[in-house]
């Protein structure tokens, strides 16, 4: 049975809450070693490992008629709804784009924004226990929406299903490998795979060992380690709230599902219902088990302060009242309805969210992350150099103003004799 903990055993609560993941020391160490080697070696270091982990056979890239060829098995119903579903995820991307404008901040002094989409983002899908289509669209539907024009995917076993949203997504090239060495190929690049500017997706913990690796070199959309779930709930069908917990816990055996209320006998119901529903097979027994848990809270207040420490991934609340109070989630669900499942499929926002408590700084994968946001600065009038050198004492960047004011009282004076010359000679 799920365990039941009181809010004020806060030794319970951390271990629900906040759980000191140990780094694993092996898998990092190994992530680095393969890292270095297909940057180092390139497209020979590549196919060992895609041969050896991902047991590639034949070609390491997926044509387009192969993809095709593929999506024209897959159900009329199934393509579909990935259809349904990838528009309704470009039309939240749409409104994610950031926007450019432009300022007149002083006299001769205007700021300008400008959005410049990357050049070429590269889209892990992982290809474990189950197909995982909706990670092509929520990878590559944002970077086609902010003007990506080549947008890479790797998958070390893509099956019919996933080429199919590969090719809604907007997929440009499909490469049939995986783990740290796919991310290793994209950050570096080799014969076959080009080089990209930013790696987005979720991945087994060598690749999130592979993406902390190579982060100074290319970027990550964040570090994601297992999946979690926190559901805040002063009442609500049991068996729906049970449910809601073992879908998230299937995912993985280090998954982490909570249950946060202030009724004991919704507590009790949830524990049941949940031992009830709970799979005969798959991981979500032992995720539940060494990882999940009900914690009952003395008040609304410190259910939610308790959910806004945690930082879930996934986090789940009764009402919009509720829902105004929190501050860190990676996707928050309102209401009995809003399944958090439907998230991580079809209603437009992202999957891809940040985990272990990194909700405190970001949100989920969004097409701003696809997109370079500059600055450009135009200064035609000058006021001397004495402040930088006054305040900051560096003179060169004083001189780099003061060269520039010194041209401008040059032309205006030469302008002032100029004039005066012109209206001698009138007389």
């Amino acid at each position: 049975m799920i365990k039941i903990v009181d809010a004020s055993d806060t030794a319970a609560v951390k271990t629900l809450l906040w759980p000191e993941r140990d780094r694993d020391g092996e898998t990092e160490q190994r992530a680095a070693q393969i890292v270095a080697d297909v940057r180092t070696n390139g497209e020979p270091a590549l196919l060992r490992y895609a041969r050896e982990f991902d047991r590639l056979e034949g070609p390491i890239e997926i044509s387009r008629k192969e993809m095709q060829a593929a999506a024209k098995t897959v159900p009329a119903r199934v393509r579909n709804a990935i259809r349904i579903a990838a528009k309704n995820i470009r039309a939240v991307a749409k409104r994610q784009v950031p926007r450019g404008w432009k300022a007149r901040i002083g006299a001769g002094l205007t700021v300008e924004q400008r959005i410049v989409p990357l050049d070429r983002v590269g889209c892990y899908v992982p290809g474990g226990r189950y197909p995982l289509p909706s990670t092509v669209l929520m990878t590559a539907i944002p970077a086609t929406v902010a003007g990506v024009k080549d947008v890479i995917a790797v998958c070390p076993k893509p099956d019919a299903v996933v080429m199919a949203a590969a090719l809604e997504a907007g997929v440009s090239r499909f490469f049939r490998i995986g783990g740290a060495q796919a991310i290793a190929a994209l950050a570096y690049g080799t014969d076959s795979v080009p080089r990209v500017d930013k790696i987005v997706g979720p991945g087994n913990r060598y690749v999130a060992a592979a993406k902390a690796q190579i982060a100074g070199d290319c970027g990550i959309d964040f570090y994601a380690g297992p999946t979690e779930i926190v559901i805040v709930a002063t009442k609500g069908p049991a068996a729906w709230i049970a449910a809601d917990l073992i879908a998230q816990a299937e995912h993985d055996p280090d998954a982490r599902a909570v249950l946060i209320t202030t009724s004991r006998a919704l507590a009790n119901q949830v524990g049941v219902a949940v031992d009830a529903a709970m799979p005969p097979t798959g991981p979500a027994a032992e995720s539940i088990r060494s990882h999940g848990g009900i914690i009952v809270a003395r008040s609304k207040s410190e259910a939610i302060a308790l959910a806004n420490e945690a930082a879930a991934e996934h986090l789940v609340v009764d009402d919009d009242i509720m829902a105004a109070k929190v501050r860190c989630a990676g996707s928050l669900f309102v209401g009995p309805w809003s399944a958090q499942v439907a998230g991580d499929y079809a209603i437009g926002s992202n999957h891809v969210l940040p985990t272990a408590g990194a909700a405190r700084v970001r949100g989920g994968l969004s097409a701003a992350d696809a997109a370079r946001v500059h600055d450009d600065r135009s200064q035609l009038t000058g006021s001397g150099r004495g402040q930088n050198e006054r305040f900051e004492r560096q003179p060169p960047h004083a001189n780099s103003v003061f060269y520039r004011f010194q041209k401008l009282r040059e032309t205006s004076v030469g302008h002032c004799l100029e004039a005066a010359r012109l209206a001698r000679l009138r007389r």
